[in-house]
């Protein structure tokens, strides 16, 4: 099992900095959200996307 999730760590990672340069190049990241998000916890993929973009904030 050890293995295994080893194995879901480096593509958990791929897939995080395929996403992460989706978001840098201003592509469409929908296609990237669906594949990471079978990997990863929506934390993991908001650090990620915190660590290229900062953080949103909404104009009041």
């Amino acid at each position: 099992m050890k293995n295994r999730l080893q194995a879901y760590g480096d593509k958990q990672e791929d897939l995080l900095r395929n996403l992460q340069l989706a978001a840098i190049n201003n592509r469409n990241m929908f296609e990237e959200l669906m594949e990471v998000c079978k990997y990863s916890s929506l934390g993991q993929i908001t650090d990620s996307l915190f660590e290229v973009g900062g953080q949103y904030r909404r104009n009041m």
